[in-house]
């Protein structure tokens, strides 16, 4: 299954506006590195400028949570997270092979991060 998400600005009049931009995603891998509510997220692009990898640019629906163009460069550093001011709107989702994993020795109980 491939997904393709295209965003476009259309030219202005001739009056010499801007030109067409055209954004096309890599494949994506299948694990998503990061997850946006939207419910949450408000579209202040904040995550966007703060990204040290460029993967996200901003969704050109104003409003809407930004869209993952390169989601394979992530590498999980969090300042997209950290940086949100809005609680939950964006998450880290880590892979499973990087997941942690601990038993406390006294009670026996498991823990996952």
């Amino acid at each position: 299954m491939e997904e393709t998400t295209t965003s476009s600005t259309e030219p202005a009049a001739a009056n010499g506006g801007p030109a067409a931009v055209y954004a096309t995603p890599n494949v994506t891998t299948p694990g998503q590195p990061v997850v946006f509510d939207a419910s949450a997220c408000t579209g202040c692009n904040i995550c966007v400028y703060v990204c040290l990898e460029d993967v996200f640019i901003p969704n050109p629906v104003k409003g809407r949570p930004p869209l993952i163009l390169y989601s394979e460069e992530c590498w999980y550093c969090g300042p997209c997270v950290e940086d949100c001011p809005h609680e939950g709107a964006i998450r880290l989702n880590h892979p499973l092979q990087q997941r942690v994993r601990w038993k406390r020795k006294s009670t026996g109980e498991h823990f996952r991060v």
